[in-house]
């Protein structure tokens, strides 16, 4: 993560986000009936990423629950 924070603060990675922004202000400004009519389907690819990554999945956070005992979360009546 760190490597991609120093790319995006040089100069190389301010000139690449310009550069996807300038594309991406293109394509909507000459392609929008294009882009609007592709949009529900870019949304419907990108809900399988979104809950992959959206979740923590691939974080090992399935481990983390692993130890999780449901019956511990239920009251248990006073000895």
């Amino acid at each position: 993560m760190s490597n991609l924070r120093e790319f995006l603060g040089s100069k190389r990675g301010l000139a690449v986000c310009l550069v996807l922004a300038a594309l991406g202000a293109y394509l909507l400004w000459s392609h929008t009936g294009h882009v609007l009519s592709a949009l529900p389907y870019v949304i419907l690819l990108a809900c399988p990423l979104l809950h992959l990554f959206g979740h923590g999945h691939g974080h090992g956070s399935r481990h983390a629950h692993a130890d999780h005992d449901p019956q511990d979360s239920r009251k248990r009546p006073a000895p």
